[in-house]
This record gives structure tokens, C-alpha cells and sequence, in this order.
């Protein structure tokens, strides 16, 4: 027997199968879907490898299969083969995200205490180090880019992942690279949990109607696709728990995706409280290497009947799905930014059709796209247009900045909103401060000659830390001192503009010297369950004011929390992006929703320099509707998404000429191919930031309705290029990205 393999590689010129003989006593356990080792040209070292296909016979001379490692299924297989077309990437980067991840599992006693293993630098200073030749050892090298990844991994799993001993780890601590700490082993992310017990609550009969509808597709075992469209706390995560526990009942698994890690916590808790955790499997990136084999395992097994994770989570291995639900469905995390950069609710859909169960997407501002499938009648409109516990939706006030400049304050909080914050700590009720840029200031110039400090790897300005007192690149996490003189004129006039949250934090502890803060960004987070510290400490411990970008937005429940005040509302207007007037619309109407959710009327101050911007204006109203209208109709004129689709073909190089020929390559190439009648074909031009990490960055774009054709021809294209050889360059494609920069 033969076997059809894919080599696992990023290579594109390796995207194809090869023959290998299955050894006899190999036969009856190698199947499509089997991981195994093969002997691959002319290594000596054993390569991974993934059956696709089994066939009588050969035409080639072929070597034997070595081992036998894993195993897929022939359905993970189709579906990674779908994939790799539709994005526009090798199948076997593709089956990859359908392995378990993480190491061995070890028979290790529960008080046993190991070495997790943390970097002790920042990631930027260590690459400059690697950059500058300070650093050599390609040893140590491999080990700190692991560690970039999987921060908190173990001695033994470093050693089992890298291939280096515990001396090359050792000298890394030595040399102040690394730091260990020591922890029990708790394999089980959930063991230290002690949720109290809740029961299900009464339906109103908006949820009512919702769950109804939804149980007789599951009794029916069909596949539909519903939009539940609530308001800001109308209860949906109560009918998911009510939909789920159908699903149990039924001895089927239900899978619940968020888009954030930060707010894993919060509905861990509220699914632990209602179904206890031994049966409950948690997914995502900050548990470690340990953890997340062992999740993974516990679905495989079928000890797990409730997956909660996110985007990743959707390749849990499990062949028992009885309902996906997507809660915050709107969130651009649910969109893959690295190969394969696929979108996780297009591979719910795929999996229900397959498995002919429901899908469920959540949301009170739901992506355009998916209101405008709604519309159409692709996916069915479920409203819930009340708050579950009759509180009601926040006053919102707009306050226009340039009138609080003209009145001579200059600070970063209006008069309207510094009144309502003091109210709130005199009343002892919680405050949400939301501003989404981290750090202290987010540009330094020269006041005489305009000179602007940018990162020497991308063209972008560094923003300045004041905790740290250093200049820090938030692209490639370079690092620099605080310039005092100008390079350019020699001038002392260097001034920081801008604000991030860090200043604000300063600023609110000045002004309100015996409130309590807590701030919440990517700085703060890095460490594992920093998300959930921060958010029970504010929970628990009745901190006065939360300060944070927006994962401090994003589906949490604060019964105390009556006051939100939006620092700079308009600053994702200023995107180079069509879906700027949605993003905005969206985290105004999701951070307002923070506000009154247990009875108290809640206030919403929103500060902006564009008070007549039709987005704000509409959030200020939370009028979902108007603004569907007005940005649809935006959308149809431009030939943006929904009724077009947009290819992004992005070209990453550090030879300028080596790339504009790529791109003139491309695009000659694409035009000659697809019809002028359906597809509009733009020339290549530098991105908006073109220059990352010292690689020279290009773009070009495609608009048109995407066939199966068209992927064929963009897949073709890219095999082209890669057949020229290219050594500087990289190329990749993505259909309708979160990011066009």
C-alpha cells in the first residue's frame, strides 16, 4: 500500500503530496489522517509528515514510512484542504492548528514543584541583541524564541521542544536572560476554581422566543445559522446556558468561542457555576504548553462535553459537536493574522454543515457582514431589544473637546466628566475609563524642527513608556532611551504629544489622590492569569476606577459599575481602513454597555473632537439600525465588503528591487488572469506603515466577488513566484484582512 503524504513545512514549493510505501506491519494502523516520520530527500534527520491519501500503487521508486506518530481524522483532513485554498497557505499549515498542542503527559503528583521559566527582558532588547551579534548561540536563540511564545513553560518542556539540555537554559538564567520560578504542577486550569453553585434563570419572553427557535433545529439535528441581535446586557450568555445544557442532555459536545482571553475568566465562572468543571475543557493561548495538551486530550477523550476557548479552539478534536456558539461575534480576533489566516466563524459554518447542528453568533453590534447576511435571509435575526433584569440602557452624554479647549481646560478630562467621577467615588460606585492607546505618550517631537523620534526598524513613532522611561516600538518591541536633545537641529525643545493610558492613569491619581486604581493593557497582562487577576481585584476588591483599552470593553459584567467615560472617542476614525466608522460605532456601544447593569441607571460620558460624526452620534443613540442604514449604504457606493470582496497581496522584503519586481510580477500576472468585467486589479504601492522590522512593505488590492475560479488563480499566481526563487522577499494573500496597513 501507498501512502499520499504532505510534507509538514512552510515551503510552498513543497505543497504537494509524496509517495511513500507503508511497511506491512504498518498497514492496518496507517490511515488518511495518520502523522508519521519519513526520510525526506537526502536529510538524515527524520521529517513529519501527514496522510492525505492511500493508493494500491505507485509509478515511483519510494521509501518506507518510519514511524507512526498521531492521528486526524478524514474529515480534519477535507477540511484542512479546504483551507489551505481558501487562505491561501500550505494544507499542512493548516493541519497543524488540528494537532494537540503542548508535551507528554507525565504521572507527576500534585504537589510536586517544578521550574516554570519566565524572560526576564523585554522581547525587543533581546532581538537587538540577536541583531547586533551579541548574542550567538543559536542554542540560546531558539530557546528565547520559544520562550517569546510559551512564557511559563517548564525546564523539560523547553528541552523537549528546542532540543537544547538544561545547561543552555541554565546560562541563559545566568546571563540575565530568563528567570525561574517555582510552582506546584497544576496541569488542570480550572483546579483552583471554587464558583458557587447557580441555577438557571426564567427566560424573558424575548429569550424565550430565541431559545425556541434554536431547540427545534437541535431536536431536528439540522444545521442553521442564527444571529441573536441583543442590547448591551439583554441576557444572551443566559440562553447559551440554556442552549447548552440541551446540548448535554443530548450527550452531545457544546463548543462556546470569545474573542478575547480577557474575558475566558468571566464565562469559565459563569459555566463552572451552572455545570460544575469536570466536564468543562478551557482553549486558548495563556494557559501552558502542559495545560493545553491536556485540554486538548480531555475533548479527544470525550471526558469534556463544554469547550470554551477562543479562536483556536474551533479545531478542538471532537466529532460529537452539538452546537458552536460565537459569542461577541463582531470582534476582529476571530480573524487569524498569521498563516493560515483564517476566520473562525467561517469554519464553525463549514463544521455545522458537516455535522448538521446549529450555530450561533452573539452580538448587540454584529459585524456589518453578518447583519447583512441577516437581512438577506442566509442566517436567521433573533432580537432581544430589552435588559434582562430591567435595568436600562445608559444615559449618554457627547461632550465636544473643543469647546472644553475654547473654556480653557486642557486636561484630559472634561468638566462634565471629572464632576460625574467624583459623584461616583462619593457614592462608592465603580468607574470604567477607556482610552485604546497603551503607554505614556504617543509621539515625541522637536518643537523648532518638527523632528519626530521613529523606530529604526519600521517607520512608525515609538511611544514613550514612563514607568520604564524608555521608547518603545508597539511593532517590533524595539527599545531606545528618551532622547533630551534633538538629533536633527540639536534642540532642547523635545516635547511629548499624545496620550495613552499610562498618562492617564498619572493624571487620574493626581486629580483624585484617594481614589483606587487599577489599569488594564497589554503591558500589564503579560503574565499568565493577569487578565483574571486584574478583573476579580477590581470585582472583588471595589477598586474605584478601571483604566483600559479595549479589552476592558469587551462582554464584562461590573454589577457596581454606573460610570464610563470614553477619553478620545473618534481615535479609531483616524484608521486607514473602510471599516473605521464600524470599529468605532462598536466599542462606543460595547464600552457604554458596561454601564448599569444591575437596576442602577448608568451614565456614559463619550469625549470627542467630532461630535457630528454620524457613528458617534448614532452610539450616542445606540441605534444599531440607523447606522446599518447609513454604513451599508456607504459600503454599496464604494464597493466595500459585504457586496465586495477585498484580496490584500502583501510583499515583505529588505531588497527594495528585488520586491518592486515581485510585485510588477503579481500584478501582470493577475491582471492578464481575472475578467476587468467582475475584478477591479490596483497596482502595487507601499503600505500605509511600510517599513516593519527593517523589511520594506508593499501592498496591492483586489476587489471583486470571489469564486472558486479566483482562488485558483491568486493559489497558481503565488506558486509562480515561489518557483522564481526569491531570496528576500516573502509573499502572502488574505481575503477581506482585519488589517490593511
Amino acid at each position: 500500500m501507498i501512502a499520499e503524504v504532505i510534507i509538514e513545512t512552510t515551503a510552498k514549493q513543497l505543497n504537494r503530496t509524496f509517495d511513500y510505501n507503508i511497511p506491512a506491519e504498518l498497514e492496518e494502523y496507517v490511515t488518511v489522517g495518520s502523522t508519521v516520520l519519513v526520510q525526506f530527500g537526502r536529510k538524515k534527520e527524520l521529517e513529519e509528515a501527514y496522510v492525505v491519501g492511500i493508493k494500491e500503487k505507485t509509478e515511483y521508486e519510494v521509501k518506507d514510512i518510519t514511524k507512526l506518530k498521531d492521528k486526524l481524522t478524514e474529515k480534519q483532513i477535507r477540511l484542512a484542504k479546504w483551507m489551505a485554498k481558501k487562505y491561501f497557505c500550505n494544507v499542512s499549515e493548516c493541519i497543524r492548528l488540528m494537532l494537540a498542542p503542548g508535551t507528554k503527559r507525565k504521572n507527576e503528583v500534585q504537589d510536586k514543584k517544578i521550574n516554570i521559566v519566565y524572560l526576564k527582558r523585554e522581547i525587543g532588547e533581546i532581538e537587538k541583541e540577536i541583531e547586533q551579534g551579541k548574542l550567538k548561540s543559536e542554542k540560546q536563540k531558539r530557546v528565547l524564541q520559544f520562550l517569546k511564545d510559551n512564557e511559563g513553560a517548564s525546564i523539560s518542556e523547553i528541552e523537549m521542544f528546542t532540543d537544547c539540555s538544561s545547561a543552555i537554559i541554565k546560562t541563559l538564567e545566568k546571563n540575565g536572560y530568563i528567570e525561574f520560578e517555582e510552582k506546584k504542577i497544576e496541569r488542570n486550569p480550572l483546579i483552583s476554581k471554587n464558583v458557587e453553585k447557580t441555577q438557571k434563570l426564567e427566560l424573558t419572553e424575548e429569550q424565550q422566543e430565541a431559545y425556541n427557535k434554536i431547540e427545534e433545529i437541535i431536536d431536528k439535528e439540522e444545521n442553521k445559522e442564527y444571529l441573536i441581535f441583543g442590547v448591551t446586557g439583554s441576557g444572551k450568555t443566559e440562553i447559551y446556558l440554556q442552549l447548552i445544557e440541551k446540548i448535554i442532555n443530548k450527550e452531545k459536545v457544546a463548543m462556546m468561542l470569545v474573542p478575547e482571553i480577557s474575558l475566558t475568566p468571566q464565562t469559565v465562572d459563569r459555566f463552572v457555576g451552572r455545570f460544575g468543571k469536570e466536564k468543562i475543557a478551557i482553549l486558548h493561548s495563556k494557559l501552558s504548553i502542559g495545560e493545553r495538551y491536556d485540554e486538548w486530550n480531555k475533548v479527544k477523550e470525550g471526558k469534556a462535553n463544554i469547550i470554551i476557548g477562543t479562536r483556536s479552539a474551533i479545531f478542538a478534536p471532537t466529532d460529537n459537536i452539538g452546537i458552536i456558539i460565537i459569542d461577541e461575534e463582531h470582534d476582529s480576533s476571530y480573524k487569524s493574522e498569521s498563516t493560515p489566516r483564517y476566520n473562525a466563524k467561517e469554519i464553525a459554518s463549514i463544521l455545522g454543515q458537516q455535522g448538521k447542528f446549529p450555530v450561533v453568533l452573539g452580538s448587540a453590534t454584529p459585524e456589518l457582514s453578518t447583519y447583512y447576511k441577516a437581512q438577506k435571509g442566509k442566517i436567521e435575526l433573533l432580537k432581544l431589544t430589552k435588559r434582562a433584569n430591567k435595568s436600562i440602557l445608559p444615559q449618554i452624554e457627547l461632550v465636544d473637546l473643543k469647546q472644553e479647549l475654547a473654556n480653557g481646560n486642557r486636561t484630559m478630562l472634561s468638566m462634565s466628566l471629572y464632576k460625574k467621577i467624583e459623584d461616583n467615588l462619593k457614592n462608592k460606585k465603580q468607574t470604567i475609563l477607556f482610552l485604546n492607546r497603551r503607554g505614556y505618550s504617543t509621539f515625541i517631537m522637536c518643537r523648532d524642527c518638527g523632528y519626530t523620534i521613529k523606530c529604526k526598524n519600521c517607520n512608525i513613532s515609538m511611544t514613550y513608556h514612563k514607568k520604564e522611561d524608555k521608547l518603545k516600538c508597539h511593532y517590533c518591541g524595539a527599545e531606545q532611551k528618551v532622547a533630551t536633545i534633538c538629533p536633527e537641529c540639536k534642540s532642547t525643545r523635545i516635547r511629548y504629544f499624545g496620550t495613552g493610558t499610562q498618562k492617564l492613569e498619572q493624571e487620574i491619581n493626581k486629580i483624585f489622590p484617594t481614589a483606587q486604581t487599577i489599569r488594564m493593557d497589554v503591558d500589564t497582562v503579560t503574565k499568565k492569569n493577569s487578565h483574571e487577576d486584574i478583573l476579580n481585584h477590581f470585582r472583588n476588591d471595589n477598586i474605584d476606577i478601571l483604566i483600559g483599552t479595549q479589552m476592558v470593553v469587551k462582554g464584562h459584567h461590573f454589577p457596581n459599575v454606573t460610570l464610563v467615560g470614553v477619553i478620545a472617542a473618534d481615535s479609531s476614525l483616524n484608521m486607514d481602513d473602510y471599516r473605521a466608522n464600524e470599529r468605532t460605532f462598536q466599542i462606543l456601544t460595547q464600552v457604554a454597555g458596561r454601564a448599569g447593569r444591575e437596576g442602577t441607571e448608568g451614565k456614559v460620558v463619550l469625549q470627542t473632537y467630532n461630535p457630528e460624526n454620524f457613528c458617534i452620534e448614532l452610539s450616542k443613540e445606540q441605534d444599531y439600525e440607523k447606522f446599518y442604514k447609513t454604513e451599508i449604504a456607504l459600503r454599496k457606493q464604494l464597493k466595500y465588503p459585504p457586496y465586495y470582496d477585498i484580496i490584500v497581496i502583501s510583499f515583505n522584503s529588505k531588497k527594495e528591487t528585488e520586491l518592486k519586481q515581485t510585485a510588477e510580477f503579481v500584478y501582470k500576472y493577475l491582471d492578464a488572469k481575472l475578467d476587468k468585467q467582475y475584478y477591479s486589479v490596483y497596482r502595487p504601492m507601499p503600505s500605509p506603515i511600510d517599513k516593519i522590522q527593517n523589511k520594506i512593505r508593499w501592498r496591492m488590492i483586489i476587489k471583486g466577488n470571489m469564486k472558486r475560479e479566483t482562488y485558483e488563480i491568486i493559489n497558481e499566481c503565488l506558486n509562480e513566484v515561489y518557483k522564481l526563487k526569491l531570496r528576500n522577499t516573502t509573499i502572502y494573500a488574505d481575503i477581506n484582512p482585519n488589517n490593511m496597513v
